[in-house]
């Protein structure tokens, strides 16, 4: 078995760079959860230049597609049109790995490319999650119950880097020439 490369949040630009596609993680720290409701919000925001006034900080942020439930956390899929979506943006504010289930377009591939982020899946283990978890806060968008965006502390949390600089695990994917 692999061993997984220890990371922890927030996760800066030389970091990154040394993943490659099939590298086990564990990441200690914060991550933010959110997904179809959340993120499309998230990048409204972002695009007004308003990540101050909800005081969220995504330098170096890990954003795993999930909601916050008392069952606990699991990924959801990651392609779906208002998570897919938010990708490029979220990696251009500074979001560095996004967490998730499934494979993503080639446009988004790209992105994350272009921005120095990363896509990352997960299994659908909820317990497994769950034990990971340290500390849960909601960040923003507390009217969306447990869509809403959470801030969650973890400790060692797994991930498989599924998508990095260009290349995917799930397709023979090319970037487009820059």
């Amino acid at each position: 078995m692999k061993r997984a490369i220890k990371l922890q949040t927030p996760i800066d630009d030389r970091k990154i760079k040394t993943l490659k596609i099939g590298d086990h993680i564990e990441i200690d720290g914060r991550i933010y959860c959110g997904r179809d409701a959340v993120l499309p919000r998230l990048v409204r925001f972002i695009e007004e230049n308003g990540l101050g006034r909800i005081k969220v900080n995504l330098r170096g942020a890990v954003i795993f597609h999930t909601a916050v439930s008392p069952a606990g956390i699991g990924p959801t899929t990651s392609n779906k049109v208002e998570i897919e979506g938010s990708i490029s943006t979220l990696s251009r504010a500074g979001v560095k790995i996004h967490l998730g289930k499934g494979s993503l377009s080639t446009k988004t591939v790209n992105e994350l490319k272009r921005y120095n982020s990363v896509f990352a899946i997960t299994p659908p283990v909820t317990a497994l999650f769950s034990d990971k978890m340290i500390s849960q806060r909601i960040a923003a968008f507390k009217e969306e119950g447990m869509e809403a965006l959470y801030e969650v502390e973890v400790k060692g949390f797994p991930a498989i880097i599924a998508i990095a600089h260009g290349k995917s695990i799930f397709s023979r994917q090319r970037v487009e020439k820059e």
